[in-house]
This record gives C-alpha cells, sequence and structure tokens, in this order.
C-alpha cells in the first residue's frame, strides 16, 4: 500500500473509534458488534414506559398522564425509524 493510502486507512480507523468506541473495540477484538445505528435498545424500553405511563392514565382517569405517555410513545417511535434523517457529517479532506 502506498503511503497516501495508509494515512487515509488510520484516519478511518481514528474517526471509526472516535464515532462508536464500542464498535470499534469489537472489530479489533474480532467479534463484531452491530454499529451505534442499528442499536435500538434504549427506543425499545422507552417505548415500554410510555406505554406503562399510557395505562397507567387511562386506569386512573388522568389526563396529564394520558398526555405523556403518549408524547412518550410518539418520541420512541420516533427513535426507532430505521429511516431517520441523520445529520451528515462532513468529512475531512484527505488530499
Amino acid at each position: 500500500m502506498s503511503h497516501p493510502d495508509d494515512e487515509r486507512l488510520v484516519a478511518l480507523e481514528a474517526r471509526l473509534a472516535r464515532d462508536d468506541p464500542r464498535f470499534a473495540e469489537a472489530l479489533r477484538a474480532g467479534r463484531p458488534a452491530p454499529p451505534r445505528e442499528y442499536r435500538r435498545t434504549g427506543a425499545w424500553w422507552l417505548l415500554l414506559i410510555a406505554l406503562a405511563v399510557l395505562v397507567t392514565g387511562v386506569v386512573l382517569p388522568d389526563g396529564l398522564l394520558i398526555a405523556t405517555g403518549l408524547v412518550l410513545a410518539g418520541i420512541a417511535v420516533q427513535l426507532l425509524d430505521p429511516h431517520r434523517a441523520r445529520p451528515e457529517r462532513r468529512l475531512p479532506p484527505y488530499f
């Protein structure tokens, strides 16, 4: 490999380690983990909590709990959307 290619690989490795350290460490260890974009555990927990708050609001007729449950459910569903627009990152020039 030529010298500029090595520099590109080192820069790519550094950016990957900075953006998603868990994924980079798993690649180094030889047991890849899903990248951050595919980890949605927090969104599922939020949806579960939202549904619990919503059901509690319906059982105890409380409009504030119902509204909170609906808002939290909307946020959780938005986080679960696989085609959610992600902010575009500017890459540094390599030449």
